[in-house]
Formats: C-alpha cells, sequence, structure tokens
C-alpha cells in the first residue's frame, strides 16, 4: 500500500493546489455531508484547484454511513461521468473520509481521493492510516478495505467551525494516543482545560497525536500486529456505540472515552497498569465525557457486540491493554467474568 502524505497546513489554498497537482484527474468530485456543505465547504470552494468540481452531498452523522449513502455516492460518481482517472476530495468528519474513502476505493476499481478532514476526530483518527468503510448490520465498519488517500490535508481552521461536544469526540482518540505513547504526553493531554481551549497549543499536541498514529501504521500497514494498539478502548467503546445506535447514538469518541474506563481496569488487573494512573485518567474522562447510561441487564448484549469484533480469534474477545503508559499488550484475552467485573468498574467506579 503506497504511503500517503498526511500535511499539517497552515495555508489550505497552497497546499490542496499542491495536493490536486499530483494527482492524476480527468473530473473532480468532492463530498460533503449535510453540515460541512454549509460550514466548510465555502472555505475552499473558490479554490481555482476545485474549479468546476462536482458536489456530492450525503447527510450527516454516523447514521448516514450505510450501504445507501455509498449507493448514491457510486450513483453520483457515475452520472458525473467519473473514470478511473477522476479524483475525489473528501471534506469532512471520519464518517464522509471513511464512506469517500470506500467509494473513490471500489468505484471502477479504484480512483484517487485526497482526504481534508473538518473535525478533530478525523484529523487525529479516521483520516489517517487507509482504514475506510460502512456501518452493516447494525455494526460498526462492518465492511471496507485499507487504502491510502493521497494526501491527507490537516488544517486546524476546520477546529473553529466545531461544537463542543465534536471537539470532545476526538479529543478521546488523542487521549488514547498518550496512553500507548509516553507519559509527557499522557499527562499533557489529562491535564489541558477543555472548557477553555487554547487552540495553538492543541494544534501542536494534535500533530504530536497524528505522528503516534503515522509511526504504528508504517509499522503495521493492516493490522497484523502493533497497530492493534491504536484499538485501546475500542472493544468496549464499539460495544457501546453499537448499543447506543438503538437507543440514543453517541459520538464515536464518547464511546471509546467510555470503553477506555473499562479496558483501563482490564490492564490494571491483568497486566499490571499502575492504579494511580488509572484512576487520574477516569476521572478526567467522567468529568468531561459523563456516563452512558447502562446496566447489569446490558451485559450479554454488550458481550455478543464484542464478540463481532474484528480483532477477535478463535472465538475469544481480544483486547489491546497496558502494562503502563507506553506499554503496550496487543492481543489479550478476558473471561466473561473479568469483563462484567470490568463493566461494573465502569457503572460504580470512582
Amino acid at each position: 500500500m503506497e504511503k500517503q502524505k498526511v500535511i499539517i497546513s497552515t495555508k489550505l489554498e497552497t497546499t490542496l493546489t499542491t495536493a490536486v497537482s499530483e494527482c492524476e484527474r480527468d473530473r473532480t468530485f468532492i463530498l460533503v455531508d449535510e453540515t460541512t456543505k454549509e460550514l466548510c465547504l465555502p472555505l475552499v470552494a473558490g479554490f481555482d484547484c476545485v474549479r468546476g468540481a462536482e458536489v456530492i452531498t450525503i447527510g450527516a452523522t454516523d447514521e448516514n454511513k450505510t450501504l445507501e449513502s455509498l449507493s448514491h455516492v457510486w450513483s453520483s460518481l457515475q452520472q458525473g461521468g467519473a473514470t478511473r482517472h477522476s479524483l475525489m476530495i473528501n471534506l469532512g468528519g471520519g464518517m464522509v473520509t471513511d464512506l469517500g474513502g470506500f467509494a473513490a476505493s471500489t468505484f471502477k476499481r479504484g480512483l484517487n481521493y485526497i482526504n481534508i478532514p473538518t473535525t478533530l476526530l478525523s484529523m487525529v483518527d479516521a483520516s489517517v492510516g487507509g482504514k475506510t468503510g460502512i456501518n452493516f448490520g447494525g455494526l460498526k465498519n462492518e465492511i471496507g478495505v485499507f487504502n491510502n488517500a493521497r494526501s491527507v490535508i490537516l488544517d486546524t481552521v476546520f477546529l473553529k467551525t466545531m461544537d463542543h461536544e465534536n471537539l470532545l469526540s476526538g479529543y478521546a482518540e488523542m487521549l488514547k494516543h498518550g496512553l500507548i505513547a509516553t507519559e509527557p504526553m499522557w499527562a499533557e493531554l489529562t491535564g489541558f482545560d477543555l472548557d477553555v481551549i487554547d487552540y495553538r497549543q492543541l494544534s501542536r499536541m494534535l500533530e504530536d497525536s497524528v505522528k503516534v498514529k503515522e509511526r504504528i501504521v508504517e509499522q503495521d500497514p493492516t493490522e497484523k500486529g502493533i497497530r492493534k494498539a491504536l484499538n485501546l478502548g475500542h472493544t468496549m467503546g464499539h460495544a457501546f456505540e453499537s448499543l447506543a445506535l438503538q437507543r440514543v447514538p453517541i459520538l464515536h469518541g464518547y464511546a471509546v472515552a467510555y470503553g477506555l474506563i473499562p479496558e483501563l481496569y482490564l490492564s490494571c488487573t491483568k497486566t499490571g497498569f499502575p492504579v494511580g494512573k488509572m484512576r487520574q485518567t477516569v476521572r478526567f474522562i467522567n468529568e468531561n465525557y459523563g456516563k452512558m447510561a447502562i446496566t447489569c441487564d446490558d451485559y450479554p448484549q454488550l458481550l455478543e457486540l464484542m464478540t463481532h469484533d474484528k480483532k477477535n480469534t478463535a472465538g475469544q474477545i481480544n483486547f489491546t491493554l497496558l502494562g503502563g503508559v507506553g506499554d503496550i499488550r496487543i492481543n489479550q484475552t478476558a473471561t466473561e467474568e473479568e469483563i462484567k467485573e470490568a463493566l461494573d468498574f465502569y457503572r460504580e467506579g470512582l
């Protein structure tokens, strides 16, 4: 898989012009959702490099990361005369970059695409690493492919278009990166004031966070080994997220934040993660993200959802745990009783 360029941009038009010039293109398409069409498309629509581009719009939020939306994008490309030599620019959050990347990767067996993530979550996570896909059958990211964008352009100009809840969603992935990286990075993240945002500091921390993911993805592009480190918080988190889709949907980053709590508990009980650091992290999450209301009656469904996780092997639920900050332990398993105990801690701890 060809390595993609990840560009931290301060001059969006210049950066995008260069990225577009590096791609063969007979036609250009820009994929947006209903929200980014209103808030973000005006920031790029006047650039010469995208003059004449056809805009494709899909519904906003993860509920629209579906086969129906994907079919709409394919149909729009087909009706717009797209060929294997066309270019698609995905302008939006992780839902847009995931679905748009999958559409581009599969239409005519693949055309070039550029990601311009517009949320903190998509900047730090969804747009980097070549994962594309859609939700299917009530499960997150059930269908997709690994295929890198030609370029990923990160420009913090878009962060000021975000509401606080979506900014928090992205920050949860940064917190995860801090936990799998270094103690200084983790300490800065758990000490950051999310009520009064220092955007200059946030931009620097974002760059550090993206480097953590890039470094891991370069070592393991298709998730055979160390890339599983990036799944910390996600085995439980995806189960929370899938359960919430049946009730009141929650943002992906909130699900990851919630998933970190029981998985750090398992890290303490099974792989020796320091209790003090676990408590500090859990306190930070509780103060900023609150909790998803679950009861013991939800445990069987959560366990069932965990059995569908793509990391599982030989029928066992597979976790990424930590022995300490930066001490990554992939391919860890837990019994049903241990998982229930961790969920008890999530509900009642601290």
